[in-house]
C-alpha cells in the first residue's frame, strides 16, 4: 500500500487519518503544528511524539517537501527558485525584496493554458494544477532557504492562472497560509488574466485577499491579439466583474500592464 503524504491532508483529513490509527484527535493538531509551524521535514523530527508513535506513522505515511533544483540571484536582490515536485515536474517562484517587504511570487499550476503572447509559461501549455499543499510548499521551501529572513507578502503571479485552480488556491490561502501560518489576507494578492467567473467567486472562496488583473490593452482588438482569454471575457465584461469585487475602504484593484513595442504602447 502506498504511503500517505500527510501534507496532502487538511485538518479534517488528518483527524480521520489519526482516528483510523486509533489515535486521539489532539494528535492531528500536533501534527499540523509540527509540519507547518515547526517545519518538521520528517516524522522523526516530531519529538513530541513517542518513538513508538513515530515508527507507527512512518510505516504508513510521510511528510513531503519541495526540493530546490536551481536558484538564480539577480543584481537587484530578486531571487528565482526552481523547485521540484514529487512527480518530477518543476515549478518556479520568485522572491522580491522591496525595503521592508519580502514578497514571494508563487505558482498555482505546472504550465499555463492561457497562451498570453508575452508570457513564456504560456508556451508550455498546461500540465496539471497544483494541489494546495504544493502551493504552500513553495512558501515553506523558500522560508527555510532565506532564514532568518521572513516572507511578508504573497502574490499569485507565478506559473498558471489562479482562478482556474481556485479551489486549491483558496484551500492553500484559507486553510494554511492565513489559518495556520498567520499571514493576513491583506498581504496576499491573487492575479488573473481575466477569468470573470473566478473574479466573482474569489471573495467567497478567499475573503479579504487583494485582486490584480493583467490587462495589457485598452481595446478588445489589441487584447484579443495578445491575450486569448479576452475572446471569452472582453474588457467590458471584465470591468463589470471588477466593479462587483468587494473593496474595503482604502483598498484598490491593481491593473497590470506590460508595454509591448508597437503593440500596446501608444494611444
Amino acid at each position: 500500500m502506498d504511503k500517505v503524504d500527510l501534507k496532502s491532508l487538511d485538518m479534517d483529513g488528518l483527524l480521520e487519518f489519526m482516528a483510523a490509527l486509533g489515535e486521539p484527535s489532539f494528535r492531528a493538531r500536533q501534527l499540523m503544528h509540527w509540519m507547518y509551524e515547526k517545519r518538521a521535514a520528517s516524522i522523526d523530527d516530531i519529538t513530541e511524539y513517542s518513538k513508538g508513535l513515530r515508527q507507527k506513522l512512518s510505516e504508513c505515511a510521510y511528510i513531503s517537501s519541495l526540493k530546490l533544483r536551481e536558484r538564480v540571484q539577480c543584481d537587484d536582490g530578486t531571487a528565482k527558485y526552481l523547485l521540484a515536485l514529487e512527480d518530477g515536474l518543476s515549478i518556479e517562484c520568485v522572491l522580491i525584496p522591496d525595503k521592508e517587504r519580502l514578497t514571494l511570487c508563487v505558482s498555482c499550476q505546472v504550465g499555463c493554458a492561457q497562451g498570453c503572447g508575452f508570457c513564456k509559461t504560456g508556451t508550455m501549455g498546461i500540465l496539471r494544477d497544483l494541489l494546495a499543499h504544493e502551493i504552500v510548499g513553495q512558501v515553506l521551501a523558500v522560508s527555510e532557504l532565506i532564514e532568518p529572513g521572513r516572507i511578508t507578502h504573497i502574490v499569485f503571479m507565478g506559473m498558471g492562472e489562479p482562478l482556474l485552480n481556485l479551489l486549491e488556491v483558496a484551500k492553500a490561502i484559507v486553510g494554511t497560509i492565513t489559518g495556520i501560518l498567520g499571514m493576513s489576507p491583506r498581504r496576499i494578492t491573487v492575479s488573473t488574466c481575466g477569468v470573470v467567473p473566478g473574479i466573482l467567486d474569489l471573495p467567497s472562496k478567499a475573503p479579504g485577499v487583494n485582486l490584480a488583473v493583467s490587462l495589457n490593452a485598452a481595446s478588445d482588438h489589441v487584447r484579443d491579439s495578445i491575450m486569448p482569454i479576452n475572446r471569452c471575457y472582453p474588457i467590458a465584461e471584465l470591468v463589470s466583474a471588477c466593479r462587483k469585487f468587494p473593496l474595503k475602504k482604502g483598498r484598490t484593484i491593481t491593473f497590470e500592464y506590460v508595454l509591448l513595442k508597437a503593440i500596446n504602447d501608444s494611444l
